[in-house]
């Protein structure tokens, strides 16, 4: 058989081809490297979270941070307080809760609604109103919810045209009964039919709503530790009790040794701030209706962030009760304040005591 030689160029061409094909791998393909893996990883773009938009308004009764301002006029409606009346509904709502004697050594409870927007809730049981009442009420510039009067309350708030709802005379289509409890401890309203009563009345919206000065920190500094408040009126099963929880900066509200409790919504009641003021309580009949002056000032203690400040109550000028010291107004914690009225016999101390617990 006849053998082809290669020729000396043929031979080197070859050996170029060999070589070549040696560089490429032998895989057919290209000889550019396969990219890393550093090479393909694309570096992820963080974006910094938006820091929260502060609420602009503050609510004028509490302080707290609110989306749109609170102008309405206050409502002040008379809670039961008697124990078959307990739990009441709707004190959760209420910017400020105020404890006062009524006859009997009962003690009635002055909510004060005006920032909420719980509308529809239930409030109650309600009961009637005193001129003392009316005076707490009136210091609001408020419209009054309750269901009847004693005669000297008729004629105040006849006589000097006060803005009421009253269930028995005047609107009566404002409240309701419940079934579940037995009267008188089971009448009801809500903030929204008592704004259409007083609609209905023509009572005036555009009302100057006072405010209470605030500070986060509020006056807690001027203070002596106390975490455990106990309120006296003058019957056992009324005694007020409080617990500072330094977790939420609430004192969390007991009524005979007992969670007060709010029946729409099975909370305890608790509170930012609390103040007992001294005044003088005199009995006017053999009923044991009292009088009770709010006017002439006296002894005030203020317990906020677990501190128990020793002041002054004074009827200021706008006609609300402001609580000083040495002739400047305390600030408030932001928060619901609970206020308590207590007799100054025989003595403003033996009604308010306080430990460090």
């Amino acid at each position: 058989m006849n053998k082809r030689l290669l020729t000396p160029v043929g031979a080197l061409l070859l050996s170029l081809g060999l070589l070549l094909s040696a560089c490429s791998g032998g895989d057919g393909e290209g000889a550019s490297p396969e990219p890393t893996d550093a090479a393909t990883e694309t570096v992820a773009e963080v974006t910094p979270t938006p820091e929260a938009t502060p609420l602009p308004y503050d609510a004028p009764l509490t302080g707290l941070k609110l989306a749109e301002e609170a102008t309405a006029r206050p409502v002040v409606v008379m809670i039961n307080n008697y124990a078959a009346a307990r739990p009441q509904s709707g004190l959760t709502n209420a910017d400020a809760v105020w404890e006062v004697l009524a006859e009997g050594g009962i003690t009635r409870l002055v909510a004060v609604f005006q920032s909420t927007d719980a509308l529809t809730d239930n409030i109650g049981p309600i009961r009637s109103i005193r001129p003392y009442l009316i005076d707490i009420g009136d210091s609001y510039g408020a419209v009054l919810a309750h269901a009847g009067a004693s005669n000297d309350g008729y004629a105040i708030l006849q006589r000097q045209d006060k803005p009421y709802l009253d269930e028995i005379s005047n609107a009566g289509g404002s409240y309701w009964r419940s079934k579940d409890r037995k009267a008188p401890h089971n009448l009801y309203s809500s903030l929204e039919k008592l704004r259409e009563g007083a609609d209905k009345k023509g009572y005036r919206k555009d009302v100057t709503v006072p405010s209470y000065p605030f500070k986060e920190e509020g006056a807690a500094e001027a203070g002596e530790p106390a975490t455990e408040i106990a309120i006296k009126f003058l019957m056992d099963n009324y005694k007020v009790g409080y617990k500072y929880d330094a977790a939420t900066g609430l004192y969390e509200r007991s009524i005979g040794d007992e969670p007060h409790i709010d029946l729409n919504n099975g909370e305890q009641l608790s509170g930012a701030n609390l103040v007992v003021i001294g005044a003088s309580h005199r009995t006017l009949d053999n009923e044991g209706r009292l009088a009770v002056d709010l006017t002439a000032g006296g002894s005030a203690v203020l317990f906020q962030k677990g501190k128990a400040i020793e002041a002054e109550w004074v009827r200021a000028p706008d006609g609300m009760i402001r609580i000083v010291r040495d002739g400047e107004e305390l600030p408030l914690v932001p928060g619901k304040t609970f206020f308590h009225i207590v007799p100054t016999k025989p003595t403003f101390a033996e009604h308010v005591t306080w430990v460090q617990s």
